[in-house]
């Protein structure tokens, strides 16, 4: 049974998904391909504007489509709490 739960818990955070209007650093570098830098220029450039869509990412330098295309089924770009 233990083994049972532990198999679902871990399915969960396996399609948990980054939301890229709210997530720190720590969070955004769980994704392949975005370092340390990629994610302090993501919360950069949230400061100023919001994602309206995941597509919008590819307006950060140096994340191109490749990058999305890698993570496009983990992030989500969730309700802007800038303000």
């Amino acid at each position: 049974m233990k083994k049972l739960f532990l198999s679902v818990l871990l399915a969960g955070f396996a399609f948990a998904s980054v939301d890229i209007n709210s997530a720190s650093v720590k969070e955004l570098t769980s994704l392949k391909g975005i370092g340390k830098k990629k994610a302090e220029a993501i919360v950069a450039y949230r400061k100023t504007r919001c994602f309206k869509n995941v597509n919008e990412l590819t307006k950060v330098k140096g994340i191109g489509e490749k990058i999305l295309k890698k993570i496009k089924k983990e992030i989500t770009a969730g309700k802007c709490k800038r303000k």
